[in-house]
Parts: C-alpha cells; sequence; structure tokens
C-alpha cells in the first residue's frame, strides 16, 4: 500500500519548520575598542566559560580570540546540536570549524515550555531578546556546561580546541548577546516552533482556567437515566436549569435570551487597512560580489573551486540583471525587462563561464587546468577552447560565432572599408566572405553581424588565426590597434 502523498498546506509547513530549523549568518563586523570580555550578556558570558573551563590551552584561545576581533570567520550556519563556520587562517583556503552541542529530548522540551507558559514574564523577556537566569538555570539546564561544547575543524591541529574553533565560539557568544533565540535552536527547536507550540499551551490553558472558573448554570445539565424512561436528564433537572438559566423561579416569566453580538469578518476589517509604503531599494554596488572561499575537504561529493566558480557567476548574473531594470519614472508605463543572459547551448554558456570565471586572467595553471577540464568534457582540444574564450572576451556571442563561421555582408559598410583603409594609409586587404586579410603580415579583420570590425593576427603563412584586441566600429580604428601590437 502507497503511503498517502501528503497535502500541499502539509509540505508548506513541513518546509518552514526545516527552514525554522536553519539559520545562516554573515560575517560578523570586526570588532574594536577595548580588549575586555568578549561577550556583553551574562549568557554570552556563560557560554565563553563553557569553552574556557574545557580548553586544554589558553594560547589557542587567545588567538582564536585575536582571529574573531578581527573578522576572521565567515558566515556562520546554526542548526540543532551544530555551529558550522568557515575560518580564514594563514593558508590561502579558509578551514572548516564545527561545534557539536547536545540537543534536548522531548520530555525537556515539555517540561521547558511548560516553565515558560508558566510565567508570562519569561516569554516576555525572551521577545525582547532576553534570557531569564531562573529559566535557562532552572530544571533543564539551557547554557552549556563544562565538557559540553564538542569543537572540530579541519585543520591539521589536533588542539582542543585549535584556534579556528576557538574563533567561532567567541562569534556565537555574540550571537547569543543579540538573539538567546540562537541557544534555543541550538537546543533542538527555532523559534517559530517555539511561538507556535507556546501559543498552543497558552490557549489550553486559557480554555481550562474558563471551563473551571465557569458558573453552575453555565455548564452542560449532567446526564441522568431517569425512572420508567429510556435514560435521558429527567424534567425536575429541566426545569431547574431552564429556571436558573432565565434567572426567574418556578412560576415566573423567563426573561428573553439575550442575542449574541457578531463580529466583523477579517476581510471587512482589513480591506480599508492604510498600509506604508515600500521602502526605498538599496543602492546597487559598482561590482557584482565574490563569493567566500570554501574550505579543501575529503570524501565531498564536489570540488569546493568548482562551486566557488559557479557562484561568481551567480552573483555576476544577478548585478547584472538587476542592473537591466530601471525604475520608470512618474507616469511612464512599466516595461518588460529582458533577462541579459539569454538561452545558450551547452558548448557556447561553458565558454561564457570559462571566459567570465577570470576575464583579465592569462594563460596561468588555474586556468590551464580550466581549459583541459572543459575540452575533456566538450570533446575538443585546450586550444580550441582557449581560441574560443579569447573570441568571447573579444565580443560576447557575436565573437564566438565569427570565431568558426564566416558570412557574406550585404553591400555597403563592407565594401566601403577597403577605401577607408586606404584613405587613411592603411595596408590594403584582400576580402573574402566578412574577411580582410593579408596574409603576409599575419592581420585580418572580420565584419560581424553587429557592424563591429574584429581584429585577428596570425603567425604568416600559418593561418592560424587569433582574436586580437577590443572589436571597433571604424574599421580603421581596429587596424590601427592591430598594427599597433
Amino acid at each position: 500500500m502507497n503511503p498517502r502523498p501528503a497535502s500541499g498546506r502539509a509540505a508548506a509547513a513541513d518546509r518552514l519548520a526545516r527552514a525554522d530549523r536553519s539559520r545562516t549568518f554573515p560575517p560578523l563586523p570586526v570588532r574594536t575598542g577595548a580588549r575586555g570580555l568578549f561577550a556583553e550578556s551574562w549568557w554570552g558570558s556563560a557560554w565563553l566559560d563553557a569553552l574556557e573551563t574545557s580548553a586544554l590551552d589558553s594560547a589557542r584561545l587567545a588567538r582564536g580570540r585575536t582571529y574573531a576581533r578581527d573578522g576572521h570567520v565567515d558566515t556562520i550556519n546554526v542548526t540543532p546540536g551544530r555551529i558550522v563556520a568557515t575560518v580564514r587562517g594563514s593558508r590561502p583556503r579558509p578551514y572548516s570549524a564545527e561545534i557539536r552541542l547536545r540537543t534536548l529530548t522531548d520530555q525537556e522540551w515539555d517540561s521547558l515550555l511548560d516553565a515558560i507558559a508558566a510565567e508570562p514574564g519569561r516569554l516576555t523577556a525572551l521577545l525582547a531578546k532576553k534570557l531569564p537566569p531562573a529559566l535557562a538555570e532552572g530544571e533543564v539546564r539551557l547554557l552549556p556546561g563544562p565538557g559540553d561544547l564538542v569543537p572540530r575543524c579541519s585543520c591539521p591541529d589536533h588542539g582542543r580546541p585549535c584556534k579556528h574553533a576557538a574563533a567561532l565560539c567567541f562569534q556565537v557568544a555574540r550571537l547569543l548577546d543579540a538573539d538567546p533565540f540562537v541557544l534555543l535552536l541550538m537546543r533542538g527547536r527555532g523559534e517559530r516552533e517555539l511561538l507556535d507550540a507556546l501559543s498552543r499551551r497558552n490557549a489550553a490553558l486559557t480554555a481550562r482556567e474558563a471551563r473551571d472558573q465557569a458558573p453552575a448554570a453555565d455548564r452542560p445539565v449532567p446526564y441522568r437515566r431517569g425512572p420508567g424512561t429510556g435514560g435521558g436528564p429527567q424534567a425536575a433537572d429541566i426545569e431547574q436549569g431552564s429556571a436558573a438559566a432565565s434567572g426567574g423561579g418556578p412560576g415566573e416569566q423567563p426573561a428573553p435570551a439575550e442575542t449574541p453580538s457578531r463580529g466583523v469578518p477579517a476581510r471587512s476589517a482589513l480591506s480599508d487597512r492604510p498600509r506604508p509604503p515600500l521602502p526605498p531599494p538599496l543602492p546597487l554596488p559598482p561590482q557584482p560580489g565574490r563569493p567566500p572561499a570554501l574550505p579543501d575537504g575529503d570524501g565531498l561529493p564536489f570540488d569546493p573551486s568548482t562551486l566557488e566558480f559557479l557562484a561568481a557567476d551567480a552573483a555576476a548574473r544577478a548585478h547584472a540583471c538587476v542592473s537591466a531594470a530601471r525604475t520608470p519614472g512618474v507616469g511612464t508605463e512599466r516595461t518588460a525587462v529582458h533577462s541579459p543572459f539569454p538561452a545558450l547551448p551547452p558548448w557556447e554558456d561553458a565558454v561564457r563561464l570559462t571566459a567570465t570565471a577570470h576575464p583579465t586572467a592569462g594563460l596561468t595553471a588555474t586556468t590551464r587546468a580550466l581549459y583541459r577540464d572543459l575540452a575533456a568534457a566538450t570533446g575538443r582540444t585546450p586550444t580550441d577552447v582557449a581560441r574560443a574564450v579569447a573570441a568571447w572576451r573579444q565580443g560576447g556571442p557575436e565573437g564566438l560565432v565569427l570565431l568558426d563561421t564566416p558570412w557574406n555582408p550585404p553591400a555597403g559598410d563592407f565594401d566601403r572599408a577597403r577605401s577607408a583603409l586606404l584613405a587613411a594609409d592603411l595596408p590594403s586587404l584582400r576580402p573574402r566572405h566578412n574577411h580582410l586579410t593579408d596574409p603576409d603580415r599575419g592581420i585580418q579583420l572580420r565584419y560581424g553581424h553587429d557592424h563591429r570590425w574584429y581584429p585577428y593576427e596570425s603567425e604568416p603563412g600559418a593561418e592560424d588565426w587569433w582574436p586580437a584586441g577590443p572589436a571597433d566600429p571604424d574599421p580603421a580604428g581596429a587596424l590601427t590597434t592591430l598594427l599597433a601590437r
């Protein structure tokens, strides 16, 4: 029997629950000023006490504090029982530091939630981003003690903790200063999940108290079997209950029942509700950001450098898309914004990725390895890849098309180009298709569909043409640049 698929609402709730149990914090700013206590709250200091009492080397702690203060800890991810971040050390690639902490059991969570629900001031303090001491040090201990923090790191230092894991612990103390719900997430549950559970507990507690305090007349008539009947409340009970409900004794005219007031539908209450205007968009940065360097790891299902490569490309594409979107002026209609990155065949997209990864890099060891990998994946030679990358950097998709595909331009600019070159006292070039070539000098101009001239060069007589320099709408300018190389 196949399991019944979850409904859309249940699937959405499951996604929200998973997202609530994972929080990612950007790198914290460099800490400046006095070099006193690192944590500002008492619970942040208690977190560091658990680290310092179990550390085996105070020198490593001091270096970890310096790393944290100087901003060596990158993005921090917090999930139940686990805190992970990359920490930049003395080597080019950062290390992956990790802190583990035991999560609470379901019974411990029930006790903790009962303790919060029993004292409304505790929930008020949590919502104000403060941790009540009575809650943290109650029956269920929230803060870690000596030996509860288990550090791990990908660095070769086997200290417990090493300076990278210690730096992560110091930065986590700053997160706890700002939001004690981070500590509750480490112990196993997210903020939304906790608030929903407390809301249900408070509703049940309110309903139980209201039921216990209700007058006898408002309670349901008890069910008693009458003599000679098949069951049901006796007539006297019914009459007594009716009289009590009407507020009069036997023989008195019962008061008319009050019509319960009807509420206002939420849709009507919120239909004309004024809404504040949206804040203005943030300014666009001049350049797309670079993703953080990922640490090396053994047994990973992916290459860290490849992931960095794709992340950098995604940032560049997003920056270009936002740059292309223009806010319409007052009284103008919003027009559709087309993506500056149209869909490309796999080969062209691979060339684009390679060309934009290091736009100004030459044939370094990294680019040679990249060319070899791309050549093996596409069935081409590394020379073909290098030539295609040069063509893309020269003119994008049009430059790549002109690399391998000649075409016959109509009469007009192409025919007038030879006369313009002669008038500028430049060498005469032989036309063929969209090419103007001087094989003895090893120079060539290619006319593109975008009405620009693309310079190429080769060893004289070799016919091994390579893109050389940027495209130019003026053939004389393109040829002058080529001759000056």
